[in-house]
């Protein structure tokens, strides 16, 4: 069963080292294909794509809280955000 992360945001997360429960390889998300969903997006083994890790996309409270806080990816997120066509 795949791990999920509810917090896009938090440190680490794509070079933590993970193992799949079906063939044992080992590696970080860096190295797994990624599939997006509309909620996640999903990491799959490189060697038998058994899904290791899901990754809960962030709403926006959580992408305007971690701006806040300084982290450099949601900041980059509230700048494409600000920039966007709004609808008259």
């Amino acid at each position: 069963m795949a791990l999920t992360l509810d917090n896009y945001f938090l440190p680490g997360w794509r070079d933590q080292t993970h193992t799949c429960p079906a063939c044992e390889w080992q590696g970080s998300a860096r190295q797994m294909p990624m599939e997006l969903h509309e909620d996640e997006a999903e990491f799959d083994c490189p060697q038998c794509e058994n899904p290791i890790l899901l990754v809960v996309h962030p709403s926006l409270a959580q992408v305007q809280a971690a701006a806040a806080d300084g982290h450099p990816e949601a900041i980059e997120q509230m700048a494409i955000l600000a920039a966007a066509p709004r609808p008259h």
